[in-house]
């Protein structure tokens, strides 16, 4: 399970200074608590590669200086240390978090994805969660509507950068969703994008390679424009028909 104790000694000043500016930053006013999430908490992170995951309950519903704050501090972060490439940094306020709505979303994710960093942990104030079609409905059930502003953004894409980028946050998201669209045959949950990838193979043979490919894109990124193809055109429509056949779709959120 990810926690602080499976930090890697090597990211280890990136998690403390972390921790130190989101409070600076933040303060007891406007921060709840703070979370990590992905490789770092998992210790599967490699340095240079991996990058810094980070959530922040907040008081109040983030507003566009809370969100700007967000920004330049993930990019201080990602600036500071060469360990990390890339730092990001999720903004919630706890009523979101709690709400009946994300209680299978957000809230999961909380609850079972994410390794505390400052303030009091949720956890306790969510439920204990199985790996049922109500989780995975609520969690991924709405991959159809990210493919427009995805092949929007691989049309505007006019650099290097851009195309690393957008392939890397694709490829994540895609990686994500074949692992819940499973999780309910394979009775458990993982945010390890390789063992995902390894579970999913287990029951789409077919589509195994694809999605192995996208778990190296996911933590590696790629210039290439044939793989953003691939994610956004072949593996991504067919994985958003087969979610809607098997699962549903998700709650439409406001």
């Amino acid at each position: 399970m990810p926690s602080l104790d499976g930090v890697n000694e090597v990211f280890a000043p990136v998690v403390a200074a972390a921790g130190t500016r989101i409070a600076e930053v933040f303060g007891a006013d406007r921060l709840h608590s703070a979370y990590l999430y992905g490789s770092i908490p998992r210790g599967t992170s490699i340095p240079g590669v991996s990058d810094l995951d980070l959530l922040l309950a907040l008081r109040r519903e983030p507003s566009r200086a809370d969100r700007e704050d967000a920004d330049r501090l993930g990019s201080s972060l990602d600036a500071a240390f060469a360990q990390i490439d890339g730092a990001g940094v999720l903004l919630f306020s706890v009523g979101t978090l709690l709400s009946d709505l994300e209680r299978h979303d957000l809230g999961w994710f909380v609850a079972c994805l994410c390794t505390p960093l400052l303030g009091t942990d949720l956890a306790p104030e969510l439920p204990r969660y199985r790996p049922d079609a109500l989780l995975a409905r609520e969690t991924n059930g709405d991959l159809e509507l990210a493919l427009a502003p995805w092949r929007a953004q691989a049309a505007s894409a006019d650099s290097p950068a851009e195309r690393r980028a957008l392939s890397r946050g694709v490829a994540r998201r895609i990686v994500r969703t074949g692992l819940t669209l499973v999780m309910p045959r394979w009775g458990g949950w993982t945010s390890d994008l390789p063992q995902s990838a390894e579970v999913f193979g287990r029951y789409y043979p077919q589509r195994a390679e694809q999605m192995h490919q996208a778990a190296t894109v996911a933590r590696t990124a790629s210039s290439d424009p044939a793989v953003l193809t691939m994610l956004i055109e072949d593996l991504g429509p067919w994985l958003a028909a087969e979610y809607t056949t098997v699962h549903g779709h998700k709650t439409p959120r406001p």
